[in-house]
This record gives C-alpha cells, structure tokens and sequence, in this order.
C-alpha cells in the first residue's frame, strides 16, 4: 500500500502545472522523504491526497477540486470513520461508516445519505441487512435484533410495515401485515405451545374478527378486543379433553405477555449530518503563478466558476453558495494586481427566498415535506399501466392526521398538527411511474435536508410557487375550483400521457391538500410540477407565448431583462429554421396538446419557451461576427450538424438536440 502511495505521489508531481487562477497552493505530504513543493493542478483531476483538517479531522484518499472524490477515508475527530466511495465530497456508491459506539453501516450510498442496499450493526449487536432510504430501513429486509429476534419482510420509514414474518427466540412467530411498527391487518401467530390466533391486529393486539385456538383442541370465534365489553366470542370447538375453563382473557393477559416486538435502536448522528471540515492549503507561495485561462465562446473560464471559488476551501454543499463567493473576491482582488485581468461573469442567483426557520410558510413546508414523505414511502404493490376508472374517481382520496406526537401511521414531528389528503393517490403513483421518476430521488429533491424556495411575488391567480432546490420540482398552491378541474380531466390527462411520449404539456406529480388543524381550519392545495427550465443548459431567455399580440410585451428596458424575466410573444425577435422533420413533429405535437386542451375546455394556455445562447459573445458581449455583407439585422451560419444559427439583432440560436 505505501509503495503504491508512493507512486502515485510521484506520478502527480510529474504533471504540476501552474494552472490555478488562484495561484499555488503548497501541501506537505506526510511522508518524510517527500520534499515541499508547490502542487498546482488542472481543474477536475483526480490524485491522491492526505489533508489535516484545521478542526483536526484527517482525510487520506482520491481528491480532486479540493474535495474528496474517488475513493478514500475521511476520519471525524469525534471517532465517526467513513471508508469508501465519494463524488465532490458527498458519500456516494459503495462504502462503510463506523461509529465510535462501535456500530458499523456498510452498503451503497447517495448524496451523504444511506441509501440502496446495506447492512447495519449495531452496537448491542443488532443487525438489519436490506434496503435503505434516505437513511431509514425502506423496502425488504431482514432485522435481527440484540435478543435473538427476526423480522424478515418490509419496511417503511425505518418502521416494518407491509407484509413480514417475525420469530421469536422462544419458537412463536407471526406472519402477516404490519403498519407503523406494530401487528396491524390480517395475521396469524402461532404460540410456542401450539396455540394460534388467526385473524385482524390493531397495535399488535388482536382485535377484530378472528379465531384463537388453544394447544388441547378449544377454540374460539368472533369478534376480539382487550375490553370484554367490546368481545362477541363463541365456542367454536370443544374436544372431550378440552379444558373448558378457558378464558379469553387469557390471550392478552397470558399469551401476549411474553411475545412482544423489540424497539427500534436509535442512531445519535447519521451519515449525513456530518459536515466536512473547511480546508486550506498549508502554505501559499510568494510570487504566485498565474496563467489566464482559456475562454469559452461566451467569454466565461472553461469549467464551473463555483468550482474555481472552492480551490482554497472545502464544504459542505448547503453552505457553498453562500461562502465561496466572497473567498473568491478577496482572492481575486488581491491576485490581479499580479497576472492578467480576469473578468468573471454575472453569476445568476437562483429564483426565490428559501424558507428557513422563522418564515411565515416556514410550518407549511414541513407539513408539505411530512406529507410527501407519507405518501411517497408508503409501500404498495407496483402500479399497473392501465388504471381501472374507479382509480379517478373525486371520492378516491385518503385523509391523514399527523399529530406532533405521531401515531401508528405517522412519525413524531416539530410542526403544528394538521392533516393531510392525497387524491386520487394511485393514478399519480403511476403517473411518477409513466414518468420514469424514482421515489427516492423524488422525495430527496422535496423532502431532503434543503428547503424549498418561494417565489417572491405570487401569480395572477393568487398562487404562490415554491421550487425544490435542484430547481427539478415546481409546487403551486390552487384553489378548490381548480382541484376539481384537474380531477375532471385526470383521466384524459393520463392517456394522453400514454398515447403521446412527447407531450408538450406539464407534467404533474401529485395533488395534495394540507388542513390546519384549529380554529381556523385553514386548507392548502397543492399542485407538484415538473419545473420545464431544469436543465444542464443555461436558460438566458423565458417566454411565456400565448400567440397573440395584445398586450403581450414586457414593459422593461433591455438592460432590466435577466435570465429570469419571463418574456412575451412581441419579445421574441429570434426566427428559427428547423430541420423539416422536426418541424413537421413539432406542428403535429402542438395540435394534438391543443386539441386535448380544447377539449377538456381550457382556453387560457400558453407554450413556454426557454432559449440556451450557444455563443454569449453575440449577444451578451457584444461582439461583432462578420456576416458578409448581410443585413445587420438577420444572418444564419450553417453548423456540421446539420441544424442553423438564426440571429435577429444579434441573438444567436442553436436548434436541435
């Protein structure tokens, strides 16, 4: 292992270059034989690196653009160790995280999170080997616990819930269904003398209709509840040797006693809240190196600004944003008195004010988030494609109450009790599936540790809008009237999805309702969205196209226009050529969404449109391009693709893929 080390030590420190805008950066290498040297290299390369951290954590492994990224071992000064797999410094593929208590996780990891196959043990020797979900026991598997209890089935939220078996150490087991963590449904369990109770649990009790058989023969039938008020037993069978003194009561005072469900453990810090220590190069050289990077087309330094920001330093994603910015400035100021002028470009600042503790929609988005999660994790069978009609049916809703101290179907929380509808809760799971959306990925982008983002002004309609923070997931509040309205055409909503792959019309993802509990009764609707301008590319141009002419240009001077401005059909001075297939593919699609609309009689529609400028030097930089004598005001450059620039007033517009 050290002569390997040692190579590749040897190997990076053939390809230094002075690269970074920043200047060198020194890092002593452990070893003693290793002489100081000034370590400069190209953005995105990976090498092998050793960092002690300023807070006294310690990270030896693949590095590149200051985080780790490959494979390495990150040790926490408070004994948490993680071995494995990382991508930009996020925990991400295969990997095992120990904890100083002695518990060890070792599976497949996502975003920080434990997430996809995995065993647990923990420190008392339990064991839980199965999927997982956003750190929590999600799906199949199987929970061995400290007693010598096992639990083979599914789970939800880090609770058994579905369909399982449970065995316990003196020889009973219980096969059946499972709700929040307890017996719940149809059941069967089978005492260690012989015994057997058959038939409905509620909170691990049998309670319901169902049969209990005694191990000499007496059996009993009907309808069982702890309180023998509420009991309506008969005697079903009675053999000459039965013991007729029996009684009922028995099962729950007797039987039961012995043959409870182990609790839960409880982890005191999980994977993903631990943060990742600021690091900074040991030493910076004198006389920096500066080299004036190459230029895109539009102007900008080849890679991500953000990445060149986070040279010198080392964090956690949600405080990034925030702090880089301002390292860089300084770094900047101080750097280009010495090299070549750089000019950074406008970095856009994402849309809306994110809801943080104290905002005034700060308890609505957690109820949001809780009843996402709720509906979302749930386990069911997988949605067939072809939906019986009862599936939309307005009556098809499911009410649930979340109160903060949690109940066998919801977990404990901070915010106000309230309670929470789905509708039509089947037709939208399939549309999730139609739509190729995992459910992990889609509750980590509404549910994870970052919050939503409210828009700052809400619509003509009085709608407010809330974006998640990867920008994938737009959610609009809606009024009773438009429930109702989206419920009446759910159902040609979902074939028109089926018939046509590339529908140009939005694609929802769930319809909810939020009420507060309380004097007030206050009911929230929502609406989840795919948000259209979540994309690799760059959005510099939003229209929002009615085809039509009233009214419709964007009363700002062109030096008030930002990417974010939504724009109107008498904005758009761009003309675009096509190639004829697509054209002709794009003409059809239109007409059909358009005859969907007009049918479900919707009239006030629009098509918006996001323009990416392939090259910023035209339009953004102002940069003059020799078009042969044309007209200044059109021109078009042909590309090897086989697709055309278009520019109008010096825009310029690729179409295509």
């Amino acid at each position: 292992m050290k002569a390997w080390e040692a190579t590749i030590r040897k190997t990076q420190q053939a390809k230094k270059q002075a690269s970074n805008i920043f200047g060198s950066a020194h890092v002593a290498h452990v070893d003693d034989e290793d002489t100081e040297q000034d370590e400069i290299l190209a953005a995105g390369e990976v090498y092998y690196a050793e960092r002690y951290l300023s807070n006294g954590d310690y990270y030896t492994g693949h590095w590149s653009d200051n985080f780790p990224h490959g494979f390495g071992k990150y040790w926490w000064t408070d004994g948490c160790i993680y071995v494995g797999e990382w991508l930009k410094g996020k925990t991400m593929g295969r990997g095992t995280f120990s904890w100083p208590t002695g518990a060890v996780y070792d599976g497949e990891f996502k975003s920080g999170y434990m997430d996809g196959e995995g065993t647990y043990t923990g420190p008392t020797g339990e064991t839980y080997r199965g999927e997982w979900v956003l750190n929590l026991k999600h799906g199949n598997g199987v929970k061995e616990y400290t007693n010598g209890d096992v639990y083979d089935g599914e789970w939800c939220r880090g609770l058994q819930e579905g369909n399982g078996e449970y065995k316990w150490t003196s020889g009973s087991y219980y096969i059946g269904e499972w709700r929040h963590g307890t017996m719940c449904g149809k059941g069967k369990l089978v005492f260690c003398d012989g015994s057997m109770y058959e038939g409905e649990w509620d909170e691990s009790l049998p309670k319901g209709n169902g049969s209990f058989r005694f191990a000499d023969g007496c059996a009993y039938n009907g309808v069982w509840n702890k309180d023998p008020d509420e009991q309506d037993l008969t005697l079903a069978q009675c053999d000459d040797h039965c013991n007729v003194e029996h009684d009922a009561l028995q099962v729950y005072d007797v039987y039961l006693i012995d043959n409870v469900i182990s609790p839960q453990e409880k982890v005191t810090i999980l994977p993903s809240q631990k943060k990742l220590a600021i690091w900074r190069s040991s030493k910076v050289s004198e006389q920096p190196v500066i080299r004036p990077r190459r230029r895109s087309v539009d102007g900008r330094l080849d890679g991500n600004i953000d990445d060149e920001f986070i040279k010198m330093k080392m964090l956690d994603s949600n405080e990034r944003s925030i702090r880089t910015r301002d390292d860089a400035a300084s770094i900047l100021s101080s750097s280009s008195s010495q090299g070549s002028s750089l000019r950074l470009p406008k970095v856009v600042k994402k849309q809306g004010e994110t809801i943080s503790k104290g905002h005034k929609n700060y308890e609505l988005m957690l109820n949001l988030q809780l009843g996402i999660r709720h509906s979302v994790g749930r386990p069911g069978p997988t949605p067939s494609l072809d939906l019986k009609s009862s599936a939309f049916n307005p009556k098809e809703k499911v009410w649930t109450k979340f109160p903060p101290e949690g109940s066998k179907y919801t977990p404990p929380h901070q915010s106000c009790e309230f309670k929470w509808k789905d509708y039509c809760p089947l037709v939208f799971r399939t549309l999730r599936m139609l739509f190729k959306v995992d459910a992990a990925d889609y509750m980590l982008s509404i549910c994870g540790n970052d919050a939503l983002r409210e828009l700052s002004s809400p619509g003509k309609s009085g709608s407010f809008f809330y974006l998640t923070h990867d920008d994938r997931y737009m959610i609009k509040t809606i009024k009773k009237t438009e429930v109702k309205a989206i419920i009446r055409m759910l159902s040609a909503y979902y074939n028109h999805f089926r018939s046509f792959e590339h529908t140009l019309l939005t694609k929802f993802y769930g319809l909810h309702c939020v009420k507060l509990t309380g004097a007030t009764q206050k009911k929230v609707r929502f609406i989840i969205m795919g948000n259209l301008f979540c994309t690799d590319c760059v959005i510099h141009r939003r229209f929002d196209l009615k085809g039509s002419s009233l009214g419709r240009l964007t009363d700002k001077p062109e030096s008030e226009i930002q990417p974010t401005t939504i724009l109107k059909d008498l904005d758009l001075k761009f003309m675009f050529r096509l190639d004829k297939t697509w054209i002709q593919e794009f003409r059809r699609q239109i007409d059909r969404d358009c005859d969907f609309l007009e049918q479900e009689r919707i009239m006030d529609y629009s098509l918006l449109v996001g323009l990416h400028f392939k090259d910023l030097s035209v339009s953004e930089l102002g940069t003059s391009i020799d078009n042969n004598g044309a007209d200044d005001s059109t021109y078009h450059v042909s590309d090897p693709g086989g697709y055309y620039y278009y520019s109008y007033n010096h825009g310029l517009v690729k179409i295509g893929n």
